[in-house]
């Protein structure tokens, strides 16, 4: 775990994107230290490239660093709250912090847009959950692909290896809903923790038990280790990952061990090969062109967070007509506004939003089944 001291004082680091006299203020919370800073750092980036004018209104971003640790998101989300007095929430980045502050931001009223897999911050929607939405793709869609695609290799026993944390914690549970319904039993179930060194004994049991395929899930580059401890004690099966490897830093630092892996993941990774006429192409095009031109290679979790920059700024023109910004009515009416999104094209696919629905991607979005090849990230055909 980040020390809770340390994590306590990233969450003062702050940096404004904007006009420091701004009419709207966004807060963002991304872990940009700490065991999840692989998918954070791309995250605060991507910050800088979201729009800083609105119509007739200036926008300014609140930047803020959580360290990786749910304490540290809340008291990030806290000061934006009441200090900086923000008109909505993007972030955090990972799935732990953003279960932990929807009670804060539902008490505050101020609508929350989580660029995270568990659809656990959204469903079963509540009166807390209806302050906050998300861009990722829910982790039952994800599964849904990835089983699909064992079942039709002829795979029939898997073995299943999740970080203790939300995130696996809400893929296991998809795993399991889903597995007997495409004809697949789970032989095996472990678990380690993020920041563990080693995971040897749950390797040895996984292989134990003799699964085809084995089903890794976890955010970030903690997502290595597992995949290749069983390569190198001589798994030959098939791995599957979730879209939480879908990192550079897994193919560099994975090297041979992750080659053939499959996952679901963003077009970004395979962005030479989606056709023109997905109308997505052109908006991950443009955002991954401003990425690359200030930061250098783009990574997709950045990707999630500008579609929820995004939607805000589409929702900021309709709230504005009914509220002042800095006040609680404007905070309602973005939360309206973003409710009634319909069929808005961003990166990662096309967001229709309903009062049972604050995920709002349909299926096709985010959903492309991809492996890796010769160290490529390659579309699985």
């Amino acid at each position: 775990m980040f020390p809770k001291y340390l994590a306590t004082f990233a969450a003062t680091l702050t940096f404004t994107i904007g006009a420091a006299n701004a009419q709207v203020r966004i807060g963002v919370i991304a872990s940009s230290t700490g065991p999840v800073a692989s998918i954070g750092i791309p995250q605060k980036n991507s910050a800088a490239l979201l729009p800083i004018r609105v119509g007739d209104l200036t926008v300014e971003y609140v930047v803020l660093d959580d360290g990786s640790d749910p304490t540290a998101a809340v008291t990030a989300a806290k000061k934006l709250i009441n200090e900086h007095h923000v008109d909505a929430i993007i972030g955090p980045s990972g799935s732990p912090q953003a279960m932990g502050l929807v009670q804060f931001v539902a008490e505050a009223g101020t609508p929350m847009i989580a660029p995270v897999g568990s659809a656990g911050v959204v469903l079963p929607m509540n009166a807390q959950k209806k302050w906050v939405f998300k861009t990722t793709q829910n982790d039952s869609a994800s599964v849904e692909v990835l089983l699909a695609h064992m079942a039709k290799t002829g795979i029939r026993k898997i073995g299943v290896m999740i970080s203790n944390d939300a995130f696996g914690e809400n893929r296991y549970k998809e795993i399991v809903a889903q597995a007997k319904g495409f004809g697949l039993s789970i032989v095996a179930n472990e678990k380690y923790q993020r920041g563990d060194t080693s995971v040897m004994g749950q390797v040895m049991k996984l292989i134990a038990a003799k699964p085809e395929a084995i089903f890794i899930a976890c955010p970030g580059s903690p997502a290595i280790l597992p995949q290749a401890t069983l390569r190198d004690k001589g798994y030959k099966g098939r791995i599957y990952q979730s879209d939480g490897a879908a990192l550079e830093a897994f193919l560099k630092q994975g090297g041979k061990k992750v080659e053939g892996t499959i996952l679901q993941g963003s077009m970004m990774l395979v962005l030479s090969e989606i056709p023109a006429s997905n109308p997505s192409r052109k908006v991950m095009s443009d955002y991954v062109a401003a990425y690359e031109k200030r930061f250098g290679k783009a990574e997709t979790f950045g990707s999630q967070l500008y579609d929820a920059g995004l939607l805000v700024a589409n929702a900021i023109p309709v709230a504005v007509r009914k509220a002042k910004p800095g006040t609680a009515e404007f905070r309602a009416a973005l939360r309206d506004a973003l409710e009634a999104t319909k069929d808005f094209v961003a990166t990662q696919g096309r967001y229709s939003m309903t009062p049972e629905n604050h995920s709002g991607m349909d299926k096709k979005g985010a959903n492309e089944l991809i492996t890796v090849q010769e160290g490529k990230w390659r579309l699985v055909r």
